[in-house]
């Protein structure tokens, strides 16, 4: 008994466990492992949150996040009030458009780049989501596929149960075919018709 103690005290004893200490050395404790990535995420939540509450941002910081969330909503409503403005005065609207012909090329390409880099990160996101989406649907393909066939086959009536197969037994042919009486119909036939 001894010996058998001394084992168990070597490997449990001594408020460790040589066992759990040996696994973790090529195993993570999933535990220990939650508990690392739990914190972690507390921290950066909380760095993202400090980022809003410090109280050294003053006003320029303030109005630069006013400013950088202002270019996409006066785009879109400057567009809307250039159809607008076409609509309700149209010699006005005219007389603005040969203002823009006369900006020279390279502007243009100027205001293209920027346009682009400001929207571009957006729009490949959103290309992103998109294909994405496009390689979810294609993958359900083969079930809506099996789906439309089954639903064609039960419209056709594949499904419609018919006779039994008896092959070659000539016995079995002649019970699948021939009707049997129902008693317990025939008896509520008859009730139904003394009733009357």
């Amino acid at each position: 008994m001894g010996v058998i103690e001394r084992i168990f005290t070597t490997l449990f004893g001594g408020g460790r466990n040589l066992v759990k200490d040996t696994a973790e050395v090529f195993r993570e404790n999933a535990e220990a492992g939650a508990v690392r990535e739990a914190g972690m995420r507390t921290d950066a939540l909380a760095q993202f949150g400090n980022e809003f509450l410090n109280p050294r941002r003053g006003w320029f910081d303030s109005f630069m996040d006013g400013v950088n969330r202002l270019p996409r909503p006066l785009m879109a409503l400057g567009t809307l009030a250039l159809f607008v403005s076409a609509m309700s005065n149209p010699t006005w609207f005219a007389a603005r458009m040969q203002g823009i012909a006369l900006v020279p090329e390279p502007l243009w390409w100027i205001l293209g780049a920027i346009i682009s880099f400001y929207f571009g990160a957006r729009h490949q996101v959103k290309g992103q989501e998109f294909q994405r989406q496009i390689s979810q649907n294609l993958a359900q393909l083969p079930v809506v596929a099996r789906n439309l066939v089954t639903i064609s086959e039960l419209e056709q009536g594949a499904y419609t149960p018919g006779k039994a197969d008896a092959a070659s037994d000539a016995s079995l042919t002649l019970d699948s075919t021939v009707r049997d009486e129902n008693l317990a119909l025939n008896d509520w036939r008859t009730g139904a018709s003394a009733g009357r």
